[in-house]
């Protein structure tokens, strides 16, 4: 993010604002989920640091008026099934904010993004839950049930088209026998795409990252599909499906986690866009945006060393 603003505050705002059409657009295709889930990640993100600073005797209002733990539980909300049972929510939001953030002593201080370490613990320990996602429109009454365990799940839920795919390729079927577009997923990245660009216009967010990470991600497609296009994901799909545009403008440009250096941060964003790739075609999960963002949190030190520039004279 480039400081051009007065407060952490107003710079967390920007991005909620950014985040509103692609947020707007999972709505209108799968409902009232994603409401009631962002509704539960902001509230428990401000419950859970106000408690942890006070263990830490720490002042409370300004941490939390500065919005970062309300941004940090809005991303994970919208990054999980927006069916998800309650307490998903719950611990991922209250493990993201002790353990990604306030146990490294606060905002600025995180060597990972928060929102991704809760969305990864979350995968890894909730399988079934975090894989289980609405196949339509949920009401508010019906979000509500499922969400609250009021309801079984089952007449509601259906697979990604990135798992869906994955799964079909797995059993030996190819690409041009399969339906590997999602009218709803690409509406919702292209939300998240002009959100993102919103925030580029505002100066928010550096440009470096996204266009690496996308870049990232069309070079490595490329160069699986290349003479053969029948078993690996087109482009074009690896783009508008998943968490692409969410991961490259919302995600990986985390200023706190991410690269500083403008050479670092190109480095940085293409080898989180060419693993997404990798994760998608060899991993187990039919995502991998979280994964890999968290990867490259960890080289982040090293490459900033090696990308620091000149200083004039020397």
């Amino acid at each position: 993010m480039i400081a051009i603003f007065s407060s952490s505050s107003q710079m967390m705002r920007q991005v909620i604002y950014a985040l509103v059409l692609g947020v707007s657009a999972s709505y209108y295709f799968f409902g009232w989920g994603i409401m009631l889930q962002i509704v539960l990640a902001v509230t428990t993100a401000i419950a859970v640091e106000s408690i942890f600073l006070k263990i830490r005797k720490q002042p409370i209002s300004p941490a939390i008026s500065d919005g970062s733990a309300a941004l940090t539980g809005f991303l994970l909300a919208i990054s999980i099934p927006t069916i998800a049972p309650w307490w998903i929510i719950v611990v991922g939001v209250s493990f993201a904010i002790i353990f990604g953030k306030q146990l490294y002593g606060g905002l600025g201080n995180n060597p990972f993004n928060p929102a991704m370490l809760g969305y990864a613990f979350l995968l890894i320990s909730y399988p079934l839950q975090m894989t289980t996602w609405a196949g339509d429109f949920v009401t508010f009454t019906q979000a509500f049930e499922v969400i609250f365990n009021l309801n079984p799940v089952d007449a509601l839920s259906g697979a990604t088209r990135l798992d869906d795919v994955k799964t079909q390729l797995a059993l030996g079927k190819i690409i041009s026998e399969l339906s590997v577009h999602s009218t709803a997923q690409a509406w919702i990245n292209a939300g998240f795409l002009l959100g993102g660009l919103y925030l580029l216009v505002r100066r928010v967010i550096f440009w470096h990252i996204p266009l690496a990470f996308l870049s990232g991600i069309v070079i490595t497609a490329f160069l699986l599909s290349f003479g053969d296009t029948e078993h690996y994901l087109p482009i074009q799909n690896h783009l508008m499906l998943g968490g692409t545009m969410l991961g490259a403008f919302f995600i990986a440009t985390d200023p706190v986690s991410a690269c500083t250096t403008p050479k670092g941060r190109l480095i940085y964003g293409f080898f989180i866009g060419m693993l997404i790739v990798i994760i998608r075609t060899f991993g187990n999960y039919p995502d991998g945006v979280a994964f890999a963002v968290l990867l490259m949190n960890i080289t982040v030190p090293l490459i900033d060393y090696y990308t620091q520039p000149k200083v004039f004279g020397q």
